[in-house]
Parts: C-alpha cells; sequence; structure tokens
C-alpha cells in the first residue's frame, strides 16, 4: 500500500492476519522491505501483522532533495506518522543496520508508540559512541562511512554494473541484484547515501536509556560492529534485556540467517 505522511508518499508492506498484533518492520542500507521476506512467514504464522515500510529515499514518493531531511529524527518521525495513518496505536518493532537506528530513536523518544524493540546489527548510539571514542578498531570499520559521505560515492557504488554494492551484499547470493539493480532508480541511491551524510555525533548522543522490552541481535562475523560496542549496549536499556549473538553470521542478518532471527524476534514478542 501507498501511505501518505508528512507530505510524502510511502510504499508500506503489509501482512499476515489484519487483527495480528502489529509489527512495523524497518530495513537498512542498501536494502528495502525485501530484506525481511525470509522472516514474514514465521511471524504470520505466529498470528503477527506485519508492516515493512520502505523509508525514506528508498520509497520512490519519499526521496526529498536536501540532505538535512535525512537527519535520523526525520525518519524516526516518518515512522510515528505511518503508524498514525494505518490507525496502530503500538507496534513492536524490527530494525536492521540504519532501521535499528531508528528503532533505537522511537523507543526512546516514542515509547508509548513501541510494544517491544528488536534491534539488529547496529548496537544502541550511546554504546556505539563509547566505543568509538575507547576502540580504534570500532573507528576503523567505520571508514567505510567517510566514503559513503563523499560526492564520488553514487559513481563509485554504481560503476562497473553496481560492482561494489555486489561484492558488498555477496553473502546474499542470487539476492544481492535485486538490491543493486533498485539502486539504478533515480534519486535512490542519493538519498540512501543522505542518511550518512546527515549523521552527527550529536545526533546519536541524545539518545537515553530504553525503557521498552529490547532485544539486541549481534553478529560475530559482522565486520561493521565489533564485540566491544555490542556489549556496551546493555548499560543502556533499563527494561527487560537480551542480547543475542548469532555465531559465524556476518552483517546482513535477516537474510543469512533467517530462522535463527525469526526464532529471536518472536521470543522477543512473547507469541
Amino acid at each position: 500500500m501507498q501511505i501518505q505522511a508528512r507530505g510524502l508518499t510511502f510504499d508500506v508492506h503489509e501482512g499476515g492476519p489484519a487483527d495480528g498484533p502489529p509489527v512495523l518492520l524497518l530495513h537498512g542500507f542498501p536494502q528495502d522491505h525485501r530484506e525481511f521476506d525470509l522472516i514474514l512467514p514465521r511471524l504470520h504464522a505466529a498470528g503477527l501483522r506485519t508492516y515493512a515500510l520502505d523509508q525514506r529515499g528508498y520509497s520512490r514518493g519519499a526521496r526529498p532533495a536536501a540532505v538535512a531531511d535525512y537527519r535520523l529524527d526525520e525518519p524516526t518521525a516518518d515512522a510515528i506518522a505511518v503508524l498514525d495513518a494505518l490507525g496502530v496505536e503500538k507496534a513492536h518493532v524490527v530494525g536492521h543496520d540504519w532501521g535499528a537506528q531508528v528503532g533505537w530513536l522511537l523507543a526512546d523518544k516514542h515509547p508509548g508508540r513501541v510494544s517491544t524493540l528488536t534491534a539488529i546489527s547496529v548496537p544502541h548510539p550511546r554504546g556505539l559512541g563509547v566505543a568509538l571514542r575507547n576502540q580504534p578498531s570500532q573507528k576503523l570499520r567505520f571508514a567505510y562511512m567517510g566514503v559513503f559521505r563523499s560526492r564520488v560515492a553514487e559513481r563509485l557504488l554504481l560503476a562497473g554494473n553496481e560492482t561494489v554494492l555486489r561484492q558488498m551484499l555477496r553473502p546474499l547470493g542470487a539476492r544481492a541484484g535485486q538490491y543493486a539493480v533498485a539502486m539504478r532508480e533515480p534519486g535512490r541511491l542519493t538519498g540512501a547515501l543522505n542518511w550518512y551524510r546527515a549523521l552527527t555525533g550529536h545526533q546519536l548522543g541524545t539518545v537515553g536509556k530504553i525503557t521498552v522490552p529490547t532485544t539486541y541481535v549481534w553478529s560475530d562475523g559482522d565486520p561493521v560492529v565489533g564485540r566491544p560496542a555490542a556489549l556496551a549496549t546493555a548499560t543502556w536499556v533499563t527494561a527487560d534485556y537480551r542480547f543475542v549473538t548469532l555465531r559465524g553470521i556476518g552483517h546482513w542478518v535477516p537474510e543469512e540467517a533467517p530462522q535463527a532471527l525469526a526464532d529471536v524476534t518472536l521470543a522477543r514478542i512473547g507469541v
């Protein structure tokens, strides 16, 4: 379906029983709602109603031009507006990568709208900040962000039949191509990269302690987030908290380990 919210048009992919507890799924870069396709059958079989949102930059009707339009408070407000438009007062939130960042902000700024949070790959922003300050290895892991924020990022990522994007997504096998090709849509890759360009430490430094039941899923083969950042997240959740480590899995958890992630997600939601 298409949802009008905040002057933009968002693509939202719904599924599962119409009267089931609502679940909002938030994707990361460079993917879209399809990254959750492999866990959806389990969620639907458990009676959950799912709404997988193509976030700003990814939905065709939600690609504002200014970099500032991609500050994290904007996609956070988008998620709330989409829930409002759907008539959903409170949802279980599942987010991966940038979607996890939005999930942390939702749980902090709008705890009354979040039943539970399952954050995948990206830890609590303050825990991540501690690791970036104190762990040189974590700074090194984030070196790619400088490239993504640069003016040449679009050319680099799309060059040679999207070679760099496809290489990034190589663990996904044939599924990698669907995301690489989609980035050829006018404005899509620039919108996606503007999330990186708009990011500031101040945005992340304002996220407080999380008061909703939370599971954080980290994989020990993730090249982006190291163990110290992952472990630091526990300090920033005061509600029931579970830290799950997936062994031998990389960054693309929803597609590399869909059954394990479905287990974890259903356990958090409690169905």
